[in-house]
């Protein structure tokens, strides 16, 4: 996709704000499966769903499974990134995360927050 736009969304909140949690998945997987590229930067307390077998322990009436949100960002190409900061106060090393996740920190974010065509959203 030659003039294909990036989104690069972060997400702050996970199991303490489950809505704005969700939100951010969802819009995630719904720009994958729409050909944007996506990035997704889990932050705070969402950075517990880098891990295997946490999204399961997820749960919200009326909103797909996290677990099926992942599975649907990182089958069509998007990117799944822990922050640095945020992984070492949580003791999570790179060995730990699901398949297909990262550790970056915030010159990654940045660089790709900053890139043209880029649109940002936090969460």
């Amino acid at each position: 996709m030659a003039n294909a736009k990036k989104l690069v969304i972060k997400v702050t909140a996970g199991a303490d704000a489950p809505e704005r949690c969700s939100q951010a998945f969802t819009v995630a997987a719904v720009a994958v499966a729409s050909g944007v590229e996506v990035s997704l930067w889990l932050t705070g307390e969402s950075s517990w769903f880098a891990l295997p077998g946490r999204a399961a322990e997820f749960e919200l009436p009326h909103a797909a499974p996290l677990p099926d949100l992942i599975d649907g960002i990182l089958a069509g190409g998007g990117m799944i990134t822990l922050c640095t900061q945020c992984a070492a106060r949580r003791g999570i090393e790179e060995k730990d995360l699901i398949e297909g996740a990262r550790i970056a920190g915030a010159q990654v974010f940045v660089s790709e927050a900053m890139a043209d065509g880029t649109q940002a959203l936090v969460y």
